[in-house]
């Protein structure tokens, strides 16, 4: 299992704060460092305000040298797919080749609002998205020296010499997520390399994952994405420690159990990875609020990551 520190910096987190927890999560050899892509916090006041993901993700390019880095997910109403695959590609090439790309078609209204962004309805932010999937893969995959058009309801591509290249080959990993039954699995078996589940109890994991199966057979594709999964988690040494960093980011202890989130001492939250891992999980974005809080990133790493 692979473990990511998964951040939402839209709750109140300088640069400052994202550079201190990338760096804790490299030294202490987690597999990738994550960030949401939001521009309003949600039930907090947010202070000192929103960061935007992939200026984040472009400094700690050059500011970090072996952890992957990414969006869960990047909303596809807030950029045109032009631009987002070139600025990805960017991002891929200060990085020496360790970014991954997040894309969902966005959720939350109020930021939309807050922020002068259009937001559809639910079905055109869909076809928005599989739009933008097929023209960023399409721009990044353009042999070199041959030109990309697209011609869809949304958005229109001509002769362009998509560039730059991505250093990875054949580009960066792709990650489509969430919980629909229909179109979800559609566009993960038809564009993803990389599927998540987010903040669902362990037993919806296992039959989402196979949703997801199920449409790669359909257009017949022998290997599905690989599957992972993202999760709340408080861990601490004692019921004390757990209850005190619970509390810390507002939340209480015995309620995120009964979720099922990965809350407690190491030995339970190495119980609730194992869980996942026999859904089908080999990566779990371990989502961790408190980015003031690197002691918690390294007993992570030492008292959990360390038994599996």
């Amino acid at each position: 299992m692979r473990l990511v520190i998964f951040t939402e910096p839209q709750q109140g987190a300088t640069h400052g704060d994202l550079t201190r927890v990338a760096r804790t999560a490299e030294a202490a050899g987690f597999d990738g460092f994550f960030r949401s892509d939001h521009y309003l916090a949600m039930g907090v006041p947010g202070e000192p305000g929103p960061t935007d993901a992939w200026v984040t993700l472009g400094a700690l390019a050059v500011q970090t040298s072996r952890i992957r880095l990414g969006t869960l997910v990047t909303s596809a109403t807030f950029r045109l797919p032009g631009p987002l695959a070139i600025a990805v590609a960017q991002v891929d090439e200060m990085s020496g080749g360790r970014v991954e790309l997040g894309l969902g078609g966005g959720w939350f209204e109020r930021e939309h609002a807050a922020y002068g962004i259009p937001f559809p309805a639910v079905g055109e932010r869909f076809d928005r998205l599989e739009e933008q999937l097929e023209i960023v893969t399409g721009l990044w995959s353009t042999p070199a020296g041959a030109t990309f058009d697209f011609h869809g309801k949304h958005y229109d591509l001509s002769d362009s010499p998509a560039l730059p290249k991505p250093v990875q080959s054949p580009r960066p990993p792709v990650i489509v997520g969430g919980h629909g039954r229909k179109r979800t699995p559609s566009l993960a078996a038809r564009f993803a390399d990389e599927f998540n589940v987010p903040f669902a109890p362990v037993s919806e994991v296992a039959p989402t994952f196979e949703r997801v199966r199920q449409a790669c057979a359909a257009i017949g594709r022998e290997t599905p994405p690989v599957f992972s999964a993202a999760v709340e988690t408080v861990v601490g040494r004692d019921d004390a420690e757990v209850r005190r960093r619970a509390a810390a980011i507002g939340a209480d202890a015995g309620e995120l159990r009964a979720k099922g989130a990965a809350v407690g001492t190491p030995g339970e939250v190495v119980e609730v990875i194992r869980r996942y891992a026999e859904a089908g999980a080999t990566r779990l974005f371990l989502q961790t609020m408190d980015v003031t809080d690197l002691d918690h990133i390294e007993l992570i790493a030492s008292t959990v990551a360390a038994q599996l």
